[in-house]
């Protein structure tokens, strides 16, 4: 297992920012993850688990304790179950599924970050989330000193949200198990209505596989949504806040807002959440309190490809970026009366 001290770890973020870690240890086998994290328990060592780094925002001081970067490998297709080590890269692992003809998790292409990352945050986007098609998770448990197979339902899985990410401190994930469709080449139907539109179909109805992929990975692409060491645009986290959902009180506090602010005849996006709540578009909301795409004048601005991706334009700190973000959250709030919640896990700051 490597072992570096006073390790940058900027280099190890999509952000491309952050200070150096105590100790960084990367590790290659499960049995040196989770003797790595042992080892930080039992000493009382502060232990930061570092995957892709796409969903990561560090503090400038950096991180005092050990940094542990997992490295592991490993791609397991059997039918159309599919196991991933925790540090497959996981834009590479759906290339692969598509490849195999296996439906499922194709509208999460160009995602970057590692497998590992995806039970904990439920990622999604276009339609699809691994919720639907994550079977099991194998973790290691901090609290009991085991390894321990989680069922998707004991997974808690919700938008964004997972019982990984309410107990931060207490699984490290190992492996993800997933089950795919063989559709005969044909994708799962499309959910969203963005994609099915660039595809010229119907939302619900199935195309190719690798079509639906590439159609993905250009819309993806057209935000600055897929990495690119050129591209500053890219130097993000993605989407930096997650879409507000609203119970019915809320909704038409906002409704009445935007109609006072912008005219009655200004509807803001909206999708029903379930038990009466309702879902709106938190890019909608930046760009219509005035944080439209480009915003910004320092080395931290707004995406010029789109407004929920906050980036570094080449020597941004991570207080430049947090400068940036509570302005934002704070014009929304003031505009709309919605507090908009960050998605990238922070690391000795906050918001």
């Amino acid at each position: 297992m490597q072992e570096l001290h006073d390790a940058p770890l900027a280099p190890l973020t999509t952000f491309r920012l952050g200070g150096p870690a105590t100790r960084l240890l990367t590790a290659t086998t499960d049995a040196e993850v989770i003797a790595a994290v042992r080892e930080a328990d039992a000493s009382g060592t502060p232990l930061l688990v570092v995957g892709g780094g796409s969903n990561l925002v560090i503090g400038d001081k950096g991180f005092d304790g050990t940094a542990l970067r997992i490295a592991t490998e490993g791609f397991a297709l059997s039918g159309t179950s599919l196991e991933l080590a925790a540090g497959e890269v996981w834009t590479d692992a759906v290339a692969r599924t598509v490849e195999a003809g296996l439906a499922g998790i194709e509208c999460l292409a160009g995602i970057p970050g590692s497998a590992g990352a995806t039970p904990i945050q439920n990622v999604g986007a276009y339609g699809q989330e691994v919720s639907s098609t994550i079977t099991e998770v194998v973790a290691y448990d901090r609290r009991t000193g085991e390894t321990v197979t989680l069922s998707n339902a004991e997974c808690s899985f919700s938008y964004r949200h997972s019982r990984f990410k309410a107990e931060p401190d207490r699984f490290v994930v190992l492996r993800v198990r997933f089950a795919l469709e063989d559709a005969d080449g044909l994708s799962a139907p499309l959910a969203y209505p963005e994609t099915a539109r660039a595809m010229g179909v119907e939302q619900g109805e199935r195309v190719a596989l690798t079509a639906a992929r590439e159609t993905v990975l250009k819309l993806r692409a057209g935000k600055g949504m897929v990495l690119d060491p050129e591209d500053h645009d890219t130097w993000s986290a993605g989407s930096f806040f997650t879409n507000p959902i609203l119970d019915g009180a809320a909704f038409e506090e906002f409704l009445a807002r935007v109609h006072e602010r912008l005219g009655p005849e200004v509807t803001p996006p909206a999708f029903p959440a379930g038990d009466g709540r309702t879902k709106t578009s938190a890019a909608w909301l930046i760009d219509r309190a005035g944080f439209t795409k480009g915003y910004g004048t320092g080395p931290a601005r707004i995406s010029t490809k789109h407004t929920l991706a906050l980036t570094n334009r080449g020597e941004a700190t991570t207080d430049d970026l947090l400068a940036l973000a509570r302005e934002v959250v704070a014009g929304v709030h003031a505009a709309f009366g919605v507090t908009l919640v960050n998605e990238p896990v922070t690391v000795g700051v906050s918001l």
